[in-house]
């Protein structure tokens, strides 16, 4: 699915976020930046040890606030690690709202004009995956609505079809296409 924003487009896909072939792909990433389980441990597998290294280095980052690293051996030139809430720890709209956005603004810095995007939040952080599409997706739309940015493609890659689903009804809502 895909729709436009002020001429970008914003598409949601099926796949493994490590294959997307963007400018830039945001990692689900933890206050440590240690690159674990989930989208993290795929993107250490994938990417190589140069990642963990250089988020060693960074050594963390606050809840809703996004760092960059290089990409390692994955096809992106950047790894963007956003560090969502967890459910349950109060505030998490607001949160998840600010990891998107300072994950657009990151690549935005680097001259980016792609990005890939996970389900924030939504593994083992336990974040309602509806809740995380509808948050993510208003996000992206003002975003791409107010700043300036050399975005001109923002994807949403979905590891099941399921989750994809899931983004696709919190699209239509979003941008008004129900």
């Amino acid at each position: 699915m895909k729709l436009e924003v002020k001429g970008k487009v914003v598409e949601l896909v099926q796949g493994d976020i490590t294959e997307m072939d963007t400018d830039a792909i945001v990692n689900a990433a933890n206050e440590q930046l240690i690159l674990g389980g989930g989208v993290a441990g795929a993107i250490r597998k994938k990417g190589g040890p140069s990642i963990q290294e250089e988020c060693n280095r960074i050594g963390g980052t606050t809840v809703g606030n996004a760092v960059v690293t290089g990409a390692g051996n994955l096809k992106a030139k950047y790894v963007i690690h956003a560090v969502g809430p967890r459910y349950g720890e109060g505030d998490e709209d607001r949160k998840l709202r600010n990891a998107t956005w300072n994950s657009l603004l990151r690549a935005t810095e680097k001259g980016c004009s792609s990005i890939a995007f996970p389900a924030i939040s939504t593994g083992i952080f336990g974040f309602p995956k509806d809740r995380c599409a509808r948050i993510m997706l208003r996000t992206v739309k003002e975003f791409l609505e107010k700043e300036q940015t050399t975005l001109s493609r923002v994807a949403f890659c979905l590891f099941t079809r399921e989750d994809l689903s899931v983004f696709e009804e919190a699209m239509k809502e979003a941008f008004d296409t129900v």
